[in-house]
């Protein structure tokens, strides 16, 4: 009788054991689903899903990178960060904010024209610090959204000098006012976006290319050193930014800068004043490399609606999730001639 009792205690427990697991599991796929509808929007220049909406207008500013002007304050916010020549040898960046903002970007720089159209490829309200009078017609008569430095100088609304770099190298974008002064011109301060192209988490397991772990591209001339390198760091798989052989990091915190995603295109530049000022060719496309996850592939790059796109036979090529760093050099010297990749 004992031994019977026990038997039907044993099979209630394993019973009830059973339903206790059934509804956990039923409460665990219920708590993944709803994480997952929660999850259903995505930052468009990442891949990252977010649970809001992602609909705040791109912001694009005009950041120096003379070695005065470094360390930057705001890049490792950025979801996109171009690098061009500006004049001479010297790159500048726009720096595409939306997923992410810095409460302070800088030191902010004058415009060009590949700069200014670039973001307004990319429906941007486009952020600088003065321009020869020829490029503000050019912005003013194409009718490109913008926010000059030299219209809030010092404000302390918008932007502020700093103390302790000396002009042009010290003024900086309050990122708060950004909004207030973007509807003060009457302009939108969120949009509609699709986003780049993306890899899925099952395409980026199979991704598959040469080794490139370290990456260098060249910009310099003759004694003039404009060294830019990229170091795969294999335990968070990303790339860290390095400018003339140092770590390119946050000035505040000395956070490095590291982009999921490097790609380097090549097109015509040309020289346009006695100023060095420069013509650069974002439309044509042209040769690349797109580097991710330690690999490299060989790629073409596209002007697609105005966003710079890598392509394969026709087809678009996916980004890495993540943040991206483009490197846009000269077709002369090149890609074989500037850019190193190696094991």
């Amino acid at each position: 009788m004992k031994k019977t009792f026990f038997f039907i205690l044993l099979g209630l427990f394993v019973l009830l054991a059973g339903c206790s697991k059934d509804k956990e599991n039923v409460e665990n796929n219920g708590k993944e689903e709803n994480a997952a509808e929660e999850m259903k929007y995505v930052y468009p220049l990442t891949g990252m899903k977010t649970d809001k909406p992602a609909d705040d207008r791109i912001v694009g500013v005009m950041v120096n990178n003379h070695r005065k002007a470094r360390p930057q304050t705001g890049l490792s916010k950025a979801d996109v960060v171009f690098e061009i020549l500006a004049e001479g040898r010297i790159t500048r960046f726009l720096a595409l904010f939306q997923s992410e903002k810095s409460d302070v970007v800088g030191p902010v720089r004058s415009a060009r024209e590949y700069y200014f159209e670039l973001a307004n490829g990319y429906n941007a309200l486009y952020v600088y610090h003065g321009a020869a009078n020829f490029v503000n017609d050019m912005i003013a008569d194409r009718g490109i959204e913008h926010l000059n430095g030299s219209e809030h100088d010092n404000d302390g609304k918008l932007f502020k000098r700093e103390s302790f770099r000396k002009a042009p190298h010290n003024s900086y974008l309050l990122f708060d006012g950004v909004d207030e002064a973007a509807e003060a011109k009457g302009y939108d301060v969120t949009a509609s976006y699709k986003p780049l192209p993306f890899l899925t988490n099952d395409e980026t397991q199979q991704l598959s290319g040469e080794p490139a772990q370290h990456v260098q591209i060249d910009y310099s001339l003759r004694d003039i050193m404009n060294i830019v390198e990229f170091d795969y760091d294999a335990a968070n798989e990303k790339y860290t930014r390095f400018s003339d052989h140092e770590k390119t990091v946050e000035l505040d915190t000395e956070e490095p800068i590291q982009v999921d995603n490097v790609f380097i295109i090549e097109t015509k530049h040309g020289v346009i004043d006695d100023a060095g000022r420069r013509s650069v060719d974002i439309e044509s496309g042209g040769d690349a490399l797109l580097i991710r996850k330690g690999q490299v592939q060989q790629v073409q790059w596209e002007n697609r609606d105005g966003r710079i796109i890598p392509v394969k036979d026709g087809q678009s090529v996916g980004f890495v999730p993540g943040k991206t760093w483009i490197n846009v050099i000269p077709e002369s010297p090149g890609l074989d001639t500037a850019v190193t990749v190696s094991n």
